[in-house]
């Protein structure tokens, strides 16, 4: 494996000041579960490693019970998530993608924030984020800026951070009542792989708990980036939730699709797919508002 420096800085400033110093020879690290694979396989050429996993502040959820919001620590792992009581409480369709990100020793190790970052189409963590609206906060040489999360992503790989900038955080805003959600992994086996699919549907019911008030549907491995399928969300708001609307939304999001052929699935079975798996993941949504 190519010979590299482990740098530690204490605080966030440190961090970037050593980013800016070395430049394109150095990449930021926090679990290190993506960029040391791509190291040992030759496909990230780096000599500094800048580690974040120490710096405080930014390795826990946190709600603020007065504004309703809820801040994730970019740095917190998969496992610290999926463990949380706030987590499991308030929003089941996070904890529903987190718990099945790779095995247990991943997700002791990797971190959300790594998982954004790193920009893949698959990245279960995306899409309940997404889902709730969330807000990238990112802290840089020119100081803070804020991003919806959809926007964070330019394509496979990519996201929109400039060099040296670093994602603090993802602040979810405070959910509506009469909301539930609920997202699944699928995938041809219950085991560590990639999804072939990731749907994440969110629903909140109007006061008789029958028709929708908002609905968010997102998509994961449906197209180069995660995907809103803004016509299937309209399509729901003032309808009766059920299954026959359901059904309908779930065709609208296949038609949002732009799935492909790949070695995990055919385009048009991810299609089906998508409509199945809206109409399933929302009947467990309503089940959860209720």
């Amino acid at each position: 494996m190519r010979k590299f420096n482990y740098l530690v800085p204490k605080n966030l400033d440190e961090a970037i000041s050593l980013h800016e110093s070395y430049g394109a020879r150095a990449k930021y690290i926090a679990g290190g579960t993506d960029v040391l694979v791509k190291v040992k396989e030759g496909k990230l050429a780096s000599d500094y490693l800048i580690s974040l996993k120490h710096i405080l502040g930014q390795d826990r959820p946190f709600l603020n019970h007065e504004t309703g919001e809820l801040f994730i620590g970019a740095f917190i792992t998969h496992r610290a998530i999926e463990k949380s009581s706030i987590v499991q409480l308030n929003y089941p369709i996070l904890h529903d993608a987190v718990k099945n990100i790779g095995c247990v020793q991943i997700r002791n190790v990797a971190t959300i924030g790594g998982n954004l970052v790193n920009a893949v189409p698959s990245a279960d963590g995306a899409i309940p984020l997404i889902a709730l609206d969330g807000k990238a906060h990112i802290y840089g040489t020119k100081g803070h800026r804020t991003l919806e999360l959809l926007r964070f992503f330019l394509g496979p790989g990519q996201c929109d951070l400039a060099g040296g900038e670093i994602l603090l955080e993802i602040v979810i805003p405070p959910l509506l009542a009469r909301t539930g959600g609920a997202y699944i992994k699928h995938g041809r086996r219950e085991a560590m792989e990639l999804p072939m699919l990731g749907v994440g549907v969110l629903l909140s019911l109007e006061e008789d708990m029958q028709t929708c008030a908002r609905a968010r549907i997102c998509l994961g491995v449906a197209a180069p980036t995660p995907l809103r399928c803004h016509q299937a969300e309209k399509y729901l708001i003032g309808k009766t939730v059920d299954e026959k609307s359901l059904t309908e939304a779930g065709r609208l999001a296949g038609e949002e699709s732009k799935v492909r052929d790949s070695i995990r699935g055919l385009a048009w079975y991810r299609r089906e797919m998508v409509g199945v798996l809206v109409k399933r993941m929302g009947l467990k949504a309503l089940e959860r508002a209720k």
